[in-house]
């Protein structure tokens, strides 16, 4: 029995190894491939170099052009933190809603699906912050998710939109692109 233990622990202790392995050899291919399914791929030739160098000035000059947002967040699905723009993004359509009943609907929507326990797409949030955010939506307006929004929007702009501007996807997109 416990050389069948020892044989099944080594044979995982393989597997995780390999996988690793595996991984960091494939991970500029996947990249690649999640870019090229979000529809980047033949846009190089397209976008101008002064748009993709402008994305390195500023974390929202990136967030605000449709290719730059669209390549970060491509960029987040390979680091498995793309919940974080999907947050985003969804408490920015959130603000722009004007309708009451939507605002509670649209509220209760993006708790559950990114701040409440056991949400599907969770982001990284303090104790303090989700405990305010939960308390603003017992009368949803359109900035009670505000300090969450903003939260998250330093996380990215300090943690990820770094690595991102040293990223494979990014720095090849740079090379490939005509002046």
């Amino acid at each position: 029995m416990s050389d069948v233990f020892s044989h099944l622990t080594d044979w995982i202790f393989f597997f995780l190894f390999r996988a690793k392995e595996l991984k960091a050899r494939f991970g500029s291919f996947i990249l690649k491939q999640e870019f090229n399914l979000m529809g980047l791929s033949n846009k190089a030739d397209k976008l101008r170099s002064e748009d993709v160098l402008n994305w390195r000035t500023s974390f929202q000059n990136l967030l605000a052009h449709k290719d730059g947002l669209c390549a970060f967040r491509a960029f987040l699905v390979s680091e498995y933190s793309e919940e974080n723009v999907a947050f985003y993004l969804a408490c920015e359509d959130f603000r722009t809603t004007k309708s009451s009943s939507k605002l509670c609907s649209k509220a209760k929507k993006i708790y559950e699906e990114f701040i409440g326990c056991d949400a599907p797409r969770e982001v990284n949030l303090d104790h303090e912050t989700r405990t305010i955010t939960k308390k603003n939506l017992e009368r949803p307006t359109s900035t009670c998710f505000e300090l969450a929004q903003s939260k998250i929007y330093t996380l990215m702009e300090k943690d990820c939109y770094p690595r991102f501007l040293k990223s494979s996807l990014y720095l090849d997109l740079t090379k490939h692109l005509t002046p």
